[in-house]
């Protein structure tokens, strides 16, 4: 039997969902509410580029920015600001991530775009810029050689391009100038957020931490499980019921993405007693024109003869397939495949499947 190439990839990626649900460490579904990263944002310049910066008559704010600079170090620019015209400077926006209990003095990784025209970013160093949080006061400056990763070439006949090299990233190119005042000491609740909010979930990891002695965990909601600290050391008390592990629960849910032809099950997805038959009509024209020519000593004329041939395949050699009353992610699969369907005809399918109330599961088109 001859499986497309795209269902054998589908049940290889979706090997670990066949088998029977494994239990998984709290600290791997659950955050502590509070303990999370903060944005941060800033607009500085990149210098050094090989003439792949920005145009300063078009881009006015990388002109206005780069005056400025001039001017903070002593250098006066204002008399000639329109005759300046360099394109080794670009205009970037630079973006980070602060992680939780971060101190000042403690390095984090950055992200820089362009923000004008400027077509390529490598081999430039970002100048000191100062990254803003939400409430607008500094809490990092980033500075440094940034790095593309990608590869830009361009000829007069051809160019190559891999990868974004308006957009480039700087490993450690910050330090922290001000840590976001949280503290666990001293409280006596906890909150547990669950990145996949959901009752039986909630309830198992309640029972899990409770079984461990003592009333001291509740579901208060599907995404959130409130502890009592009781006077227990928070950081001890977290290390210990991180590790515990749970089986969570998910919904039964298909997931299409109809633009690059990707389909994901869930384990819980059940299909009710359907007949499927699919088949399409196709014809095939093959045209394969030859050259008839006179012998060297004979009369007549060069000509061209066509040769056409013509080919149907309704695909008579597939039959009707029955899918038995909750059958499982795994029989689904195998009997799709039985079919001989591709990609595309497997998501048809499966929402005719879904409209005609036989997919027992929530059906998400992308």
């Amino acid at each position: 039997m001859k499986i497309p190439g795209l269902l054998l990839g589908l049940g290889l990626l979706l090997w670990p969902a066949l088998a029977a649900a494994q239990p998984v460490r709290i600290k791997d579904i659950a955050d502590v509410e509070g303990v999370r990263d903060n944005q941060l944002v800033g607009y500085g310049l990149v210098v050094g580029l090989p003439g792949t910066g920005d145009r300063l008559r078009t881009a006015i704010f990388t002109r206005q920015s780069l005056v400025g600079m001039l001017e903070r170090l002593g250098v006066n620019t204002r008399d000639n600001e329109a005759r300046l015209d360099t394109r080794n400077i670009a205009a970037v926006m630079v973006t980070a991530n602060l992680p939780a209990f971060a101190q000042p003095g403690s390095r984090i990784d950055v992200a820089v775009s362009s923000l004008g025209d400027a077509s390529n970013l490598t081999g430039g160093t970002l100048l000191v810029t100062p990254l803003l949080g939400a409430d607008g006061a500094v809490y990092a400056v980033a500075q440094g050689a940034v790095a593309t990763g990608a590869i830009a070439a361009r000829g007069a006949g051809a160019s190559i391009a891999r990868g974004v090299p308006t957009s480039a990233r700087i490993s450690s190119g910050a330090i922290v100038e001000r840590a976001v005042p949280y503290t666990l000491a001293g409280r006596d609740h906890i909150r547990l957020a669950l990145r996949n909010p959901d009752f039986t979930t909630a309830q198992r990891i309640a029972a899990a931490i409770n079984g461990r002695g003592g009333n001291v965990a509740r579901a208060v909601d599907p995404r959130t499980v409130l502890l009592t600290l009781g006077g227990r050391d928070p950081m001890n008390f977290i290390t210990q019921i991180e590790q515990l592990r749970v089986t969570p629960d998910q919904v039964a849910r298909v997931i299409i993405e109809e633009a690059s032809g990707t389909i994901v099950m869930g384990e819980q997805v059940r299909v009710s007693t359907v007949a499927i038959a699919q088949g399409n009509l196709t014809i095939r024209i093959t045209e394969t024109p030859q050259v008839s020519q006179p012998n060297a000593l004979g009369q007549g004329e060069t000509v061209v003869v066509p040769r056409t041939q013509i080919e149907v395949d309704d695909q008579a050699e597939r039959r009707m397939g029955v899918l038995r009353g909750g059958v499982t992610l795994a029989e689904l699969v195998r009997g799709l495949n039985s079919l001989g369907v591709g990609p595309r005809d497997l998501i048809t399918i499966l929402q005719s499947i879904k409209a005609a109330g036989a997919l027992q599961a929530e059906l998400e088109v992308r």
